[in-house]
């Protein structure tokens, strides 16, 4: 019989590592949410403490590869009982933290792309003033080199342009929460205004095929 039980606080021992990293997770802390006897194997749901300190490469690894940063399974000899540091509430904010700072790392390097562009504001610059369109807009508009030939992706409920049609592009235009980054098109000497997630660039090798579509994914998942 296990001297744990389930939700019981458990710490790492001294020189324990990592079954998959191989990185010392000493003093490392959570709550049982498993017990498997025949195996001797327990799982621990990491606390609030744990999970704030946990390096960032095994959070972006374990993103890249689908597996849980936010529980590990050790052998039950591996851990002793403790007193709770925090509660619950407290993990669930840590871990609805972590989600969001590392959502783009299961997106592999076009997520590491992404999340560049993300945060290219300045560190005391005023988030809410710095909106992810804003960023995309200022990257987009230092990065690509216009003019630079599409294909409308999608159907048009309005006006002259219709899907499958070439057009040419020729800068950003802006941005808006519904349609997300701008773009100005000409097609048969007229101007258009049509958003980038509704273009498709022809020349797959230029320059500008990478930037635009880290912004479609971005746009297609945010």
């Amino acid at each position: 019989m296990s001297q744990f039980k389930i939700e019981d606080s458990v710490v790492v021992k001294q020189n324990v590592h990592d079954p998959d990293f191989n990185i010392c997770i000493e003093g490392w802390q959570g709550r049982i949410s498993e017990i498997d006897i025949q195996e001797n194997l327990i799982c621990i749901e990491w606390d609030s403490f744990t999970l704030s300190q946990m390096p960032s490469e095994i959070i972006e690894q374990c993103e890249e590869e689908g597996w849980d940063w936010k529980r590990m399974f050790l052998q039950i000899d591996e851990v002793e009982l403790t007193h709770p540091r925090d509660k619950k509430e407290d993990v669930k904010s840590a871990i609805d933290d972590l989600n969001k700072k590392y959502w783009w790392s299961s997106f592999g390097e076009e997520g590491k792309r992404i999340d560049a562009v993300l945060n290219r504001k300045d560190d005391d610059e005023d988030e809410d003033a710095f909106s992810a369109f804003e960023a995309w807009e200022e990257y987009l508009t230092e990065v690509l080199n216009f003019p630079f030939k599409a294909i409308i992706n999608k159907w048009q409920e309005k006006g002259p342009l219709r899907s499958g049609d070439k057009v040419k592009v020729w800068g950003v235009e802006g941005s808006e929460d519904l349609y997300g980054i701008i773009m100005r098109v000409h097609m048969r000497l007229r101007k258009y205004a049509i958003p980038l997630c509704e273009l498709d660039i022809i020349d797959q090798l230029s320059t500008n095929y990478q930037p635009v579509e880290d912004y479609k994914t971005w746009f297609a998942n945010r």
